[in-house]
């Protein structure tokens, strides 16, 4: 994680208060913050961070540092927005394979717009931070998945066990850029800054051949509506549009009027309901995002009951589960098939017999990454039968590799040449945990 440099973390904490103690505020002189050299200087360093691949240029952060220089990038970049001679380079059009076989678009900018869109960021986010509400989790400093889940299962420990599980239809390709523009316009009147975020939504989307050839497929000036995906600024923008929802929630008191409690991570929303609430919470929430121009994934958005009925929430199956010991009923939280399904392939396919070819301590370092990465993520309240799981699977995949690699073809002889003790004192496998490590912090 990258520290932020003092002077840039100076400037925020002032946007924030001034935010948090003045509702009212909008803010005019932003734009020469946006092209302060600590300030992009910190977002080429944050995007470089994130390890992107090039956008529709074909510039790699790479090839930036071997031509011309991170310096000399910064510095053209810097001139460009002084002088208000910066334009965006079209979007680039890549599809994600989803697990139920579908595609998910994601838009990629170029790195010049993506350093653009990070100073943006680290300018007008602790506006918006002021004013966004509690129950909001994602894309956020100090908030977590990890949070928005504990929120859930304090509510549904205090009665609030009929949930919607709501799913909104292409969320980020339906936001309204008149509307979005708008919530932007409350707190913010820089026109130069409104610009730029008028810019990147604007810009138009293009797709790369297989042969290489570039075709247009959307965006443009006549474009309405959408942010895409994979944009630094997206997520933000993406999160201050539904900010309306929660602010409806909160201002109209609809926690204590209705019995219910929303949960939102940017997209992802739950509302928890008292019994025999949640017919008047979907009403009052389609109407609410019929007014957002957002609609509802109708096959996909359901209404659970959690003690007869199971929801997925940020790849965790939740349900009122009943102790073993005690026979009390509380929330329970474990990483859903689905989460665990893909993972376990994850690590299949970086096992395969066709990697054989590999130095074996480039496929246990990428295995050792991904399996932590994913542990870091899910070794969190309930896990444990799915770690067990994990470690078998590791294991198991690890030992069929080494048996191939070797030409051990009995898988007997295998077991015995290759037992789970080598993997991890001679391969230096990493030993998935079997235990949450939260037991005393969440004792029932």
């Amino acid at each position: 994680m990258l520290k932020t440099p003092e002077t840039i973390r100076t400037l925020q904490r002032k946007l924030y208060r001034k935010a948090k103690q003045e509702p009212a505020c909008r803010f005019h002189a932003l734009y020469d913050k946006v092209y302060r050299a600590d300030i992009l200087s910190h977002a080429y360093h944050l995007v470089r961070a994130n390890k992107g691949s090039a956008g529709i240029d074909g510039v790699t952060l790479e090839a930036i540092e071997e031509n011309e220089g991170a310096t000399a990038f910064i510095a053209e970049l810097e001139e460009a927005l002084r002088n208000k001679t910066y334009k965006p380079d079209p979007v680039k059009r890549v599809m994600i394979p989803k697990s139920d076989g579908s595609q998910r678009p994601l838009g990629i900018p170029t790195i010049r717009d993506r350093v653009a869109q990070m100073a943006v960021k680290l300018v007008i986010e602790p506006i918006f931070e002021a004013d966004f509400c509690e129950t909001s989790y994602g894309f956020r400093p100090k908030k977590s998945a990890h949070d928005a889940v504990d929120d859930v299962a304090y509510a549904m420990n205090t009665g609030y066990t009929e949930v919607i599980d709501a799913d909104l239809s292409k969320y980020f390709d339906t936001i309204p850029h008149a509307n979005l523009m708008a919530v932007v316009a409350e707190r913010i009147c820089d026109g130069a800054t409104l610009h730029l975020i008028q810019m990147w939504l604007k810009a138009p989307i293009m797709e790369v051949d297989k042969d290489g050839t570039k075709r247009n497929i959307g965006g443009g000036k006549g474009n309405r509506k959408g942010t895409p995906q994979g944009g630094v600024i997206s997520p933000l923008l993406s999160n201050l549009y539904l900010h309306i929802l929660d602010r409806i929630w909160e201002r109209n008191n609809l926690q204590q009027r209705l019995g219910t409690r929303i949960v939102r991570y940017a997209d992802d929303i739950v509302v928890l309901c008292r019994r025999n609430k949640s017919d008047k919470a979907m009403t009052v929430l389609r109407q609410i995002l019929e007014r957002l121009e957002l609609t509802l994934n109708e096959t996909k958005t359901k209404i659970v009951n959690a003690f007869n009925g199971k929801f997925d929430f940020l790849g965790f199956t939740i349900w009122m589960g009943k102790g073993r010991k005690t026979r009390n009923y509380y929330p329970h939280v474990q990483p859903s098939k689905k989460a665990l399904q893909k993972i376990k392939d994850r690590v299949t396919e970086l096992t395969t017999r066709r990697r054989t070819i590999m130095p074996l301590e480039w496929i246990v370092n990428e295995v050792n990454s991904t399996v932590r990465g994913w542990v870091n993520n899910f070794r969190y309240r309930n896990c444990s039968k799915a770690l067990g799981q994990l470690r078998s699977h590791v294991e198991e995949r690890l030992k069929t590799h080494l048996r191939k690699r070797h030409k051990v073809r009995n898988r007997r002889a295998g077991y015995a040449r290759f037992p789970s003790r080598l993997l991890y004192e001679r391969y230096n496998l990493y030993k998935v945990p079997t235990s949450a490590g939260w037991t005393k912090a969440h004792a029932l």
